[in-house]
């Protein structure tokens, strides 16, 4: 690990610095990964991300490469299988959601074009750069992921509550959450 200054949330585990130095807080608009973020921060629920991050290739295994066309197609049988694999987190709950929020996606899809377009709506098309001076500062939740969360709920989508949405907004970039101190965070425009 280098000597660079990373947010205090950051352990020395290189996967871990990897996703905090090249994905966390960088603003991302392909549908595909949108739908795998999604996923990962709802089977994250109770759970480490670093224990999320050590399955993510078993998950991109598991479903399809987080293909939501392929995904909203399993069946009961599928769901067996996918509860079998020792790589991705063996809940009956979160799997299924898996399947459902896939379909719903879909329909966000077709009803806005893309799921990029529609999630972007609520930082209105911009990341949000916070200036907090400490990982103690950043809340859990924002009245954006709290309307977030609201609307996808009521489009069929679930594991997705208001902390999972924050989480979910600061991993894909909607919201830049490092700390001024670390050394992605954003100065003159970029990294």
């Amino acid at each position: 690990m280098t000597d660079r200054v990373r947010c205090g949330w950051v352990s020395e585990d290189l996967l871990y610095v990897a996703y905090h130095d090249e994905e966390w807080g960088v603003p991302l608009h392909d549908d595909r990964r949108l739908f795998e973020l999604l996923t990962l921060e709802g089977a994250q629920a109770g759970l480490s991300w670093i224990t999320i991050l050590r399955k993510r290739e078993h998950y991109r295994q598991a479903f399809d490469r987080f293909d939501p066309a392929l995904v909203a197609q399993y069946d009961e049988r599928k769901v067996a299988e996918l509860l079998e694999n020792p790589g991705i987190v063996r809940n009956r709950l979160k799997v299924s959601s898996t399947i459902e929020n896939a379909r719903s996606y879909l329909q966000v899809q077709r009803e806005f074009g893309s799921f990029d377009r529609y999630v972007w709506r609520f930082v209105d098309g911009q990341p949000q750069v916070n200036a907090w001076t400490t990982v103690a500062e950043v809340p859990a939740q924002t009245s954006e992921s709290q309307a977030m969360s609201k609307d996808l709920r009521k489009r069929g989508f679930r594991f997705v509550g208001p902390t999972i949405c924050y989480a979910f907004m600061q991993a894909a970039g909607l919201v830049n959450d490092h700390t001024v101190d670390c050394f992605c965070y954003p100065r003159s425009g970029s990294r």
